[in-house]
């Protein structure tokens, strides 16, 4: 059993500032007993439109960030995961939306660049973002219990979280800024709860705080229970006890993901 945190605030233009944030939520967060903590999508930095000034706020994962990130998840002794801009060098167009896991000894043991890009409900991520590669999902492993990520629009693409249970995950990750707008905290509960039954699995998701995100970060049990949430607040924390045994609880009693007759294969882009 793992005790998991979300945690969820408005990140900005202020970076030092949003690691402040960072420190301070995940200290919080491993006071209360949590092991690994999440925190939102884009939190090293948010502005009020995806526009040129996130390429060239970005950083490599090796940078001041991340690195300062790394220090917190030591102090803390837990896994700490977050999602950063990630740099392709220092003439680049675009950025890679990239959600880290960081062991409690500092080191970067997971990472996931953002498939699915959010040109959808009037943005257009990818005037600025790269999509990520296609490639065997990443998880670490905290006392027997997988943890897969995932990240924010991916979350509207039933297979992109049945390719992370194919992988073994007991957990799947998912940090967000879920952009406000017209029913649009209905579909993220929906959706949260709808790929936790589908996979059989828990779905820990972070989402940004107003103004630019919805905030309802929660987990979600493998039968779709939401065991932990918040709704609106703005520098808060929830957290739930995960485990292997449940999830093989509820896959005795609904064996879907060994009934299915389909696998998940990439379309070509042709």
């Amino acid at each position: 059993m793992v005790h998991v945190a979300v945690a969820q605030f408005a990140p900005g233009q202020d970076k030092a500032e949003n690691q402040r944030s960072v420190a301070r939520l995940t200290a919080r967060a491993a006071a209360g007993g949590a092991r690994v903590v999440l925190l939102p999508e884009y939190a090293m930095f948010t502005a009020p439109r995806m526009d040129r000034s996130y390429v060239a706020a970005a950083e490599p994962l090796d940078g001041p960030f991340v690195s300062a990130a790394a220090d917190t998840a030591r102090r803390e002794g837990v896994h700490l995961v977050l999602g950063v801009g990630e740099s392709e060098g220092p003439d680049a167009t675009h950025l890679s939306n990239t959600l880290v896991a960081l062991s409690p000894e500092g080191e970067l043991v997971a990472h996931y660049r953002k498939i699915h890009l959010y040109d959808a409900f009037g943005g257009r991520e990818s005037d600025v973002l790269r999509p990520g590669p296609i490639e065997e999902p990443r998880t670490f492993t905290v006392d027997g219990v997988v943890f897969g990520l995932q990240t924010c629009y991916d979350l509207r693409f039933p297979e992109v979280t049945r390719r992370i249970a194919d992988a073994g995950a007991h957990v799947v990750l998912l940090a967000a800024q879920w952009v406000p707008g017209p029913l649009k905290e209905e579909h993220w509960r929906t959706l949260l709860r709808a790929r936790a039954i589908e996979n059989t699995l828990y779905v820990a998701a972070s989402g940004q705080a107003a103004p630019r995100g919805a905030g309802n970060s929660m987990v979600v049990d493998p039968m779709g229970t939401p065991v932990a949430a918040l709704g609106e607040q703005a520098f808060a924390v929830a957290s739930a006890e995960v485990s292997d045994a449940r999830v093989k609880e509820v896959r005795n009693l609904n064996p879907a993901l060994s009934l299915r007759r389909f696998s998940v294969s990439e379309r070509s882009r042709d």
